[in-house]
């Protein structure tokens, strides 16, 4: 294993663009029709002199990281713009060379008082750190000419003691054993608002995509879906009825899993409507494809009480709850078996929550007891898709939530010369096609419900194009988004 280069970061840009939804994406309390994305150009220069620049993006997604009634979307938005900025002046602040990960570990938990300071919880502060480790992670397989599989896997980036939450785990054993992947199941979001049949639909959508359920598992033949319920029990099991009807006719053998996005606020009341969508007869084929349920429990009552008190028909998940680098061990111990990995949450997190699940098993002799998903919010074909396939893939999972592809209507607003680059660089992720409006699009390619991604693997962080920053504006500078404290 080669030692971890050292660099400096020598800029940060930070930038911003709108992203039109094409249907609305109801989840929990909020029902989400537009968004921003955000990006982050970092430019290094390592200790020999090569120096290279990269990038990351993510969209900004309101009523996830913050889900503060208070707040409209544009404050949430203003938040983590806010904590993105934060980010930017922590890591360039020092200028000191240092390991990839080792400026991580230097500024990880300065960051997370100040963005605390300015009534930011953890889970939305990690956003900021989350786009500037990518962008440096990127510059860095650029700077050395390799993918970034390979430079994880040989631990170019210097993960270790450098931090305590990483310092009992032998990344150099974990990273060289893993065995990564470029194919997985798209596992389809199916959304609150979703029309599930034809009957369903009020105003038919135009753009030659799949708007119902049913279009869509005759388009893109998706055996893996993300079911969202809203913690009314009744509505729920109707709904999920509906859904199951879908599935049993028409998608052969599926596997769900549902997602509760906080609408409960204790154990009891979750087993309660687990038993019952056990019990009911028409759900009996979908409830026995059930993989896990995901976040049920508010963040603030999540760890309260021992889930182990009362067990459940499926594992659960950690996800609004995984704010901190040591949430994963809390949830352990109060009786959660799994936690999500998303790039939104920082790819390091991801790899530390990957060798506890390793480690733990190996403990308890009990392989896949403790276990990774991944889940995502509206990921954007480009940057943000890529770098998570790519990172999923490395841990080896088998299935991940995607709706990007369902929500977005491809690459459609960026500029004709970026999304031509990108799918000619990616014909495996990506398809050209004419939309009913005329215009030539870049769209995923998903064909049997799988997402093929080989060709994210040469150098760079799983892109071998950057985007057009000039098509792009600067990320605003929020005048005051500190929400205060919650009601």
């Amino acid at each position: 294993m080669n030692p971890a280069p050292r660099l400096r970061i020598t800029a940060l840009e930070l930038f911003e663009a709108p992203v039109a939804l094409r249907m609305p994406f109801r989840f929990g309390v909020v029902t989400m029709t537009h968004a921003r994305q955000a990006w982050v150009r970092a430019v290094v220069a390592l200790e020999d002199g090569r120096r290279a620049a990269g990038a990351a993006a993510e969209i900004m997604g309101p009523k996830w990281f913050d889900k503060n009634p208070a707040l409209s979307h544009e404050q949430n938005i203003d938040q983590l713009r806010e904590v993105l900025h934060l980010a930017a002046q922590a890591y360039l602040s020092d200028a000191a060379p240092d390991t990839a990960f080792g400026h991580f570990a230097r500024h990880h938990d300065a960051h997370q008082r100040a963005a605390a300071a300015r009534g930011h919880n953890p889970l939305l502060a990690s956003y900021g750190p989350a786009l500037v480790d990518r962008a440096v992670l990127d510059a860095l397989c650029r700077a050395l000419g390799v993918g970034f599989d390979a430079a994880v896997r040989d631990n170019q980036p210097g993960l270790g003691a450098r931090h305590p939450a990483f310092a009992d785990l032998d990344f150099g054993a974990f990273l060289a054993g893993l065995r990564p992947t470029d194919r997985l199941h798209a596992r389809h979001t199916v959304g609150l608002s979703d029309p599930i049949t034809d009957a369903d639909v009020a105003e038919p959508l135009r753009d030659g995509l799949p708007q119902t359920l049913q279009q869509v598992v005759r388009r893109y033949g998706h055996r893996h879906f993300k079911l969202k319920v809203s913690g009314q029990a009744a509505a729920d099991l109707s709904r999920l009825q509906a859904v199951a009807a879908v599935l049993d006719a028409e998608a052969g053998d599926y596997a769900v899993t549902l997602d509760g996005n906080e609408q409960y606020t204790e154990p009891g009341a979750v087993g309660d409507f687990l038993q019952r969508l056990r019990a009911e007869p028409a759900l009996r084929a979908l409830a026995a494809r059930v993989l896990f349920v995901e976040q049920p429990i508010a963040r603030q009552h999540a760890f309260e009480l021992d889930l182990r008190e009362r067990p459940l028909p499926w594992p659960l998940i950690v996800d609004e709850s995984d704010g901190t680098l040591d949430a994963f061990v809390q949830a352990r111990a109060r009786g959660y078996q799994g936690i999500s990995s998303k790039t939104c949450k920082g790819v390091y997190k991801s790899l530390l929550n990957a060798a506890r699940c390793a480690a733990w098993n190996a403990e308890e002799g009990a392989p896949g007891r403790y276990f990774m998903s991944a889940e995502g919010q509206p990921l954007q074909p480009g940057l943000a898709l890529q770098q998570d396939l790519a990172l999923v893939g490395l841990i080896g999972l088998t299935h991940a939530e995607r709706n990007g592809h369902h929500y977005v209507d491809g690459m459609r607003g960026r500029p004709p010369a970026e999304q031509q680059a990108f799918a000619t660089a990616h014909p495996d992720l990506y398809e050209r096609v004419r939309a009913p409006d005329g215009a030539e699009l870049t769209r995923v390619r998903i064909r049997d419900g799988l997402l093929e991604f080989g060709s994210l693997r040469g150098p760079g962080y799983a892109s071998a194009v950057l985007p057009d920053f000039g098509a792009m504006e600067r990320l605003r500078q929020p005048a005051g988004a500190s929400p205060g404290p919650r009601p």
